[in-house]
C-alpha cells in the first residue's frame, strides 16, 4: 500500500502539501492536479481514521433512525447522506429498531471521537446517557434546552388535517395514533387535530395506542370494526403517519367500505416508494429534504463549535390525494 510520502515524491511536493489537498485546503491548481494524479497513479487511500486521531476529527456523522423499512426514514436518510457528502462528510447509518442499547453504542462512538457528530430520530429512554459535549441534532424530539432539534410544524399539520376533513364534509372524525410513551414532537399532530375540532365544535374520537406493534394492530382492527364496519360512526380519519393510513385503508376496504365514498382518510408524512413515485393518498407533507438540510447544517455547525438555533420548525403542506373528496 502506498504512503503519503510516496505520493509527495511522485507529485514533487511536500508531505504537508499532499495533506492540504486531501483535507480540501486551497493550493495552486497545478499543484492540486499533480497531487491528485499521483494519488490516482499510486492508488493511495488516505486513512481518515488515523488522520482523525491527529486532528480529533473523522469527518463522519452517525445517523440513528428507527428503520429504513419506513419510506419516510429511507428518504430522510437519502437526503442527509447527500447533504453530508456535499460537506465532505461520510454517514454511518444505524437502524436502531427502537433498541436503546444499539443507540447508546453510537453515542459511545461519538464520545470516543470515532464519529464527529450524531443526527438522531429516537423515541427511546436515553436522556440520561446524552452528553451535552456530543454534537447532536435531534429530529422530532425535544430532549433539553442544550440539544437542538429540527421538526415539522406538527401542531399546524394536525389542525390542517382536521380542517380538511371538515371542509370535505365529514361529520364525525377520528385521530388514529401509535407511538412511544416518551414525549416527542409528533404528539403535536394529535394536539393540533383536537384543538381544531374543539374550537369548531367538531365531533371526534381518539384512538391512540402506545403498546407493542402486534397489540396496536389488534386493537386498531377492533376499534375500526366497531366504529366503522359495524356502526358507521366515523366518516373521516386522520392517521398520525401515512403508514398507519395505509393500514386503515387496507382493513376497511377488505371489510366492504369504499374510500372516499364511505370513509375519507388523510395521513401525515407525504411518503413515496421511490423518487419517481407519486403520492397516492391525501396527506400532510413534511419537507423531508429541508429537514435533512437543516439537520446537516446544524450538526456540522456544532462540530465546528458554532451556535445553532435551539428549535427549527418547518412548515407542512396539504396534498390532495384520492382518499378524500375534493
Amino acid at each position: 500500500m502506498s504512503t503519503i510520502k510516496e505520493v509527495a515524491k511522485r507529485a514533487g511536493v511536500s508531505v504537508g502539501t499532499v495533506s492540504k489537498v486531501i483535507n480540501n485546503i486551497a493550493v495552486k491548481p497545478k499543484t492540486k492536479q499533480a497531487v491528485e494524479l499521483a494519488i490516482k497513479e499510486l492508488n493511495y487511500e488516505p486513512n481518515i481514521y488515523a488522520r482523525g486521531l491527529k486532528v480529533n476529527r473523522t469527518h463522519t456523522v452517525a445517523l440513528i433512525i428507527p428503520t429504513v423499512w419506513n419510506p419516510f426514514y429511507g428518504e430522510l436518510a437519502f437526503h442527509i447522506e447527500r447533504y453530508l457528502r456535499e460537506k465532505q462528510y461520510k454517514m454511518i447509518l444505524c437502524n436502531s429498531e427502537g433498541d436503546y442499547v444499539t443507540e447508546l453504542a453510537y453515542f459511545t462512538m461519538a464520545k470516543q471521537n470515532q464519529v464527529d457528530g450524531i443526527i438522531t430520530v429516537t423515541y427511546s429512554d436515553i436522556e440520561s446517557y446524552i452528553s451535552n459535549n456530543i454534537p447532536l441534532i435531534s429530529i422530532d424530539r425535544f430532549f433539553n434546552d442544550n440539544i437542538p432539534y429540527v421538526s415539522s410544524d406538527n401542531f399546524s399539520g394536525g389542525a390542517l388535517a382536521a380542517k380538511h376533513l371538515d371542509d370535505v364534509g365529514c361529520q364525525s372524525v377520528c385521530f388514529i395514533g401509535h407511538g412511544s410513551k416518551k414525549d416527542n414532537a409528533t404528539r403535536n399532530r394529535r394536539k393540533g387535530f383536537v384543538d381544531y375540532c374543539e374550537r369548531h365544535q367538531k365531533s371526534y374520537l381518539i384512538f391512540d395506542d402506545q403498546g407493542h406493534h402486534e397489540t396496536f394492530q389488534r386493537n386498531l382492527e377492533l376499534f375500526l370494526k366497531k366504529e366503522i364496519i359495524e356502526t358507521s360512526t366515523i366518516d373521516g380519519i386522520f392517521a398520525v403517519t401515512d403508514d398507519y393510513a395505509f393500514q386503515v385503508i387496507d382493513y376497511v376496504t377488505r371489510n366492504g367500505k369504499r374510500i372516499p365514498e364511505d370513509v375519507q382518510i388523510i395521513g401525515f408524512d407525504g411518503i413515496k416508494s421511490s423518487a419517481t413515485d407519486e403520492i397516492k393518498i391525501t396527506t400532510i407533507c413534511q419537507p423531508i429534504e429541508e429537514i435533512a438540510k437543516m439537520s446537516v447544517n446544524g450538526v456540522i455547525a456544532l462540530i465546528n463549535k458554532r451556535e445553532v438555533s435551539h428549535e427549527v420548525l418547518l412548515p407542512v403542506q396539504l396534498f390532495q390525494g384520492k382518499t378524500t373528496k375534493g
